[in-house]
């Protein structure tokens, strides 16, 4: 069985798109932005996928970052907060920040990750809990 279904499932292009995590353990959102200009992206919560209820999520202690085309990754720590800015540095092109369903406040199912500049956001599910083909997975937004 390939690894899409089930170790993991995608919405490629997720910039300020509501993320589903209910049945899985978490999401990885994995960004882009061409060029050097650094990119600011914030971290928001919800209680569907159509926003109710919307409000930023603080929990981003640790990203990751590297120059998006395979170079090394560097981890960087923050004071718990919403946002993850990137700096104006073609070695900090791409990002990763992981969100486990266990952050969300009581009744909140979905977030989302969205960037203020041209940056492109990649949404992966994890630790699907219901694995499925991925013709059969469900569609996510």
């Amino acid at each position: 069985m390939e690894a899409l279904g089930r170790l993991f499932n995608a919405i490629p292009i997720a910039d300020n798109v509501y993320v589903p995590l209910r049945d899985v353990g978490g999401v990885a959102f994995l960004c882009y932005l061409a060029g050097a200009a650094g990119d600011t992206y914030t971290l928001t919560e919800a209680r569907d996928a159509g926003g109710t209820g919307a409000q930023v999520l603080a929990t981003i202690t640790r990203y990751h970052t590297s120059n998006g085309v395979g170079g090394a990754w560097t981890l960087h720590t923050q004071a718990a907060g919403s946002t993850v800015v990137t700096a104006a540095a073609t070695a900090e092109n791409g990002m990763l920040v992981e969100v486990e369903d266990t952050e969300l406040s009581d009744r909140y199912t979905h977030v989302k990750l969205a960037s203020t500049g041209a940056g492109l956001v990649t949404a992966l599910q994890r630790d699907l809990q219901v694995q499925r083909a991925p013709a059969s997975l469900a569609a996510l937004v």
